[in-house]
């Protein structure tokens, strides 16, 4: 017997993790026959899973047909300073609440993503782990639902700040003094390493957006 909330959960999530990989990109149709053949589910989960797809501002109209988001300059803009504030607030109550075993993931993660340094796909994913890590770390179960949101809206971004020249190094060293703030237990240091890392993403971002801009103009 088929299990109609889970199979709308695996279309929901399905979508997201293509919008999140960038199968889907800002600006791209979503056709409810093509995603159903492509995931191997019926219609109706597909379209339920566009609808709240919706509702959450993922997808917008254009017409009929629904379309992945983008954000403006101005959205842009308000999602850093929330990020930056959320994720600098799980780090500190990381430094606070981590278990030594949690401290410890994130030091591995760390370890082992040095090798990726030079793959920004790869290192996306890898940042997305260790943020995730640190949300789970915080303890703080209402805290790591908003920051759910948050990065469901981060998907939205079509390339990520990783990509620019030296970003990936540099995402590795900020890494590092964010884990050591939260090994030594200093919040107060931690909220700052994150904010910092949050900041320098942004200021990449904007950077590559003007450029894109340049190139197009």
């Amino acid at each position: 017997m088929s299990n109609p909330p889970q199979q709308q959960k695996d279309a929901y999530d399905l979508i997201l993790e293509a919008i999140d990989s960038h199968i889907y990109k800002p600006g791209d149709r979503l056709v409810e026959s093509e995603l159903a053949e492509r995931f191997g589910v019926s219609r109706t989960p597909v379209r339920e899973a566009l609808q709240r797809l919706e509702t959450q501002s993922l997808l917008t109209r254009d017409g009929r047909s629904l379309i992945v988001a983008s954000l403006d300059h101005s959205q842009l803009s308000e999602l850093y300073v929330v990020r930056g504030e959320l994720e600098g607030l799980a780090a500190r109550l990381a430094a606070k609440h981590a278990t030594p075993e949690e401290v410890q993931v994130l030091r591995d993660m760390l370890n082992d993503d040095q090798a990726l340094k030079n793959d920004p796909d790869a290192l996306s994913r890898a940042n997305r782990r260790f943020h995730k890590q640190i949300h789970f770390a915080s303890h703080n179960r209402f805290l790591v639902r908003q920051l759910d949101l948050v990065h469901r809206s981060m998907a939205l971004l079509a390339t990520t700040s990783i990509a620019a020249e030296g970003r990936g190094a540099d995402t590795l060293q900020e890494h590092e003094a964010i884990v050591r703030a939260i090994e030594a237990g200093d919040g107060n240091a931690a909220y700052e390493a994150l904010r910092n890392h949050i900041s320098r993403a942004y200021k990449i971002r904007l950077k590559l957006d003007a450029a894109a801009v340049q190139s197009t103009g």
